[in-house]
């Protein structure tokens, strides 16, 4: 573990940091909001850490809530997390072998992607995929768990606010992204087209709809990962 810290500054490690605690908060959001929407707790505090990836837990629990069936919802959420085999393509020198590959596999999502990606040297990539992995590890599975705990004792999750934490968490770590005209475009487009649909299908389609918007600001060459050892 020292030597993880060793090769991070101090401003690496405070930004993983912020992003594994943002991570917490927005479980005990998740956590709360699932467990008052009928799912039980032991299933979000299974789903946080077995499956690990928020984006795809969410989905899944707000397809079941609204009706659908779980076989849906597991499909759905298979597809969000088929966005993590082209990061793994990226990142497979900084995962590790053996035994670290198991591991490292399971604590490959975008936080930690994304910090690896954004480092110069093998060493420092490997130190912050690790070091906000691990984070993620602890943070994500506590938050949902508190927030399962707090949906058992809260009768209107939403007269805390708790249902629009994550919505509000999730805009504000993706609103320096959206100082890119190609990235703000992107957004737009999905989330127009995510909007449209909602009406008209069931839960969970109109989050994956919105993936189209990807192909009005990026080219293919754009989403095609690349890693610089």
């Amino acid at each position: 573990m020292r030597s993880i810290w060793s090769h991070l500054g101090r401003p690496t490690t405070r930004a993983i940091a912020l992003v594994c605690v943002a991570d917490g908060l927005v479980g005990i959001s998740y956590g709360a909001v699932a467990v008052h929407s009928g799912i039980q707790p032991w299933v979000v505090l299974a789903l946080a850490l077995l499956v690990l990836a928020g984006a795809s837990e969410i989905l899944f629990v707000g397809i079941v809530a609204a009706g659908g069936s779980p076989l849906t919802a597991a499909l759905a959420g298979l597809l969000v997390n088929a966005r993590h085999l082209p990061f793994g393509l990226a990142i497979h020198e900084v995962v590790g072998t053996g035994w670290r590959r198991v591991l490292g596999t399971h604590l490959l999502n975008d936080e930690s992607v994304v910090f690896a990606l954004d480092q110069d040297t093998l060493e420092r990539k490997r130190a912050a995929f690790w070091a906000c992995g691990l984070g993620i590890l602890l943070c994500w599975p506590a938050g949902a768990a508190l927030g399962a705990f707090a949906g058992t004792v809260i009768e209107d999750t939403d007269a805390f606010g708790l249902d629009v934490m994550f919505p509000a968490v999730l805009l504000a770590l993706i609103f320096p992204a959206l100082r890119e005209r190609r990235t703000r475009r992107a957004a737009l487009v999905g989330a127009v087209v995510a909007v449209a649909a909602t009406p008209f299908l069931p839960a969970g389609i109109p989050v994956l709809l919105s993936l189209v918007g990807l192909l009005f600001g990026f080219g293919r060459k754009q989403l095609k990962p690349e890693v610089t050892a």
